[in-house]
């Protein structure tokens, strides 16, 4: 993304490209793991379901619980960058009270990721090649939410966006540590 910034010349907002995209990715991934993996799951485990009763929420949430773990790498990595970066006195931070919704943010990204992998994975039992479909468009949907800040979108570029429910997430992410947009309800 950092070389797609220079080449394209997208704003940051005054954020140090590195890190701009870097919390971006980090929330970015987390959902795209949890909505790719918990979209295959009936299918991947049918075997299972066939053999033993227990409750099928199980399988999927278990992903969603693990998926976790890689985030709290990928956001402690983001923080060993920050410190980095404000060391070399090459970025500033404006921690914002924003910092406290994390927490609801990450269980909003759980849930986003394992509702729409639950309705992908029971569509995946009949339309099998359907995973393929949804791992594109997810790489695909990644681009268009993490390239741009939301904030240097004007009219129906900035409306189509708002259709996709992880940009105001990232855009929270973003200003919690940066302050780079204006905080809004609409």
């Amino acid at each position: 993304f950092v070389f797609i910034n220079k080449a394209a010349n997208t704003p940051t907002n005054g954020v140090h490209p590195v890190l701009f995209y870097l919390i971006g990715v980090t929330a970015w991934s987390y959902f795209a793991e949890c909505l790719t993996k918990t979209s295959t799951t009936f299918k991947d485990n049918a075997y299972i379901f066939g053999k033993v009763y227990f409750p099928r929420l199980i399988l999927p949430l278990s992903i969603v619980v693990s998926s976790l773990i890689k985030f709290f790498i990928q956001f402690l990595l983001f923080f060993i960058v920050l410190i980095t970066l404000l060391l070399l006195n090459k970025t500033q931070t404006n921690i914002q009270p924003t910092i406290v919704l994390i927490p609801f943010l990450i269980i909003i990204m759980a849930g986003l990721g394992l509702g729409g992998g639950m309705i992908i994975t029971s569509l995946t039992t009949k339309y099998r090649d359907l995973a393929l479909l949804i791992q594109f468009g997810v790489q695909l949907l990644m681009y268009g939410t993490l390239a741009i800040p939301l904030s240097s979108l004007k009219g129906i570029y900035h409306s189509i966006m708002l259709c996709n429910p992880m940009i105001p997430i990232i855009e929270t992410f973003r200003n919690a540590f940066f302050n780079d947009t204006k905080m809004s309800l609409w």
